[in-house]
């Protein structure tokens, strides 16, 4: 049996938009009725081998990539107008106590290093975004994963260069 603490279930929201620079639309109450259904949530219990329940206990993720161009940590307009809607959806009262975590990626061009160094940017970038629009910076972690997760089978997909946030269930 696998028990899952509080610490060690986040639920994903990978913030999405596609490179061709369309926007997926999506608003403020919509992100913030996703991360409410999570808050409070303390632990789950999956009985069957850690791959067995990673695949039954896998959050259901609320789409809204932000992606970054080759070698940049600068914000995209599309992205600033979705994180200004995350921004306004962490300010709901509903979450006033929910924690983040905010992880940067890569794709694998480039070294390790630079690639390590350039995710913690990105992520950093986001969370500062957010604090300059309100939201405690003690409500954020910021980290970088580098080129360690992509999020698609191609390593070198421009999709893989982005930043996701997961709600810190603690």
């Amino acid at each position: 049996m696998r028990l899952f603490g509080a610490t060690t279930i986040a639920t994903a929201i990978t913030l999405l938009m596609s490179i061709a620079g369309q926007a997926q639309e999506f608003s403020a109450a919509q992100v913030a009725n996703f991360f409410a259904g999570e808050v409070g949530k303390s632990r789950a219990i999956c009985v069957g081998t850690d791959e067995e329940c990673a695949d039954k206990l896998a959050p259901t993720p609320f789409d809204m990539l932000v992606t970054f161009e080759l070698n940049s940590d600068e914000l995209t307009p599309e992205a600033v107008s979705n994180l200004t809607e995350i921004a306004k959806a962490l300010a709901d009262d509903r979450l006033a106590d929910a924690k983040f975590l905010v992880e940067g990626h890569t794709d694998a061009l480039g070294g390790d290093a630079y690639n390590d160094t350039l995710s913690q940017r990105r992520a950093t970038r986001v969370a500062d975004f957010l604090v300059a629009n309100g939201i405690a910076a003690d409500r954020l972690t910021s980290f970088g994963l580098g080129e360690k997760d992509p999020r698609t089978d191609d390593p070198f997909d421009p999709l893989n260069r982005r930043v996701e946030m997961k709600l810190n269930i603690q």
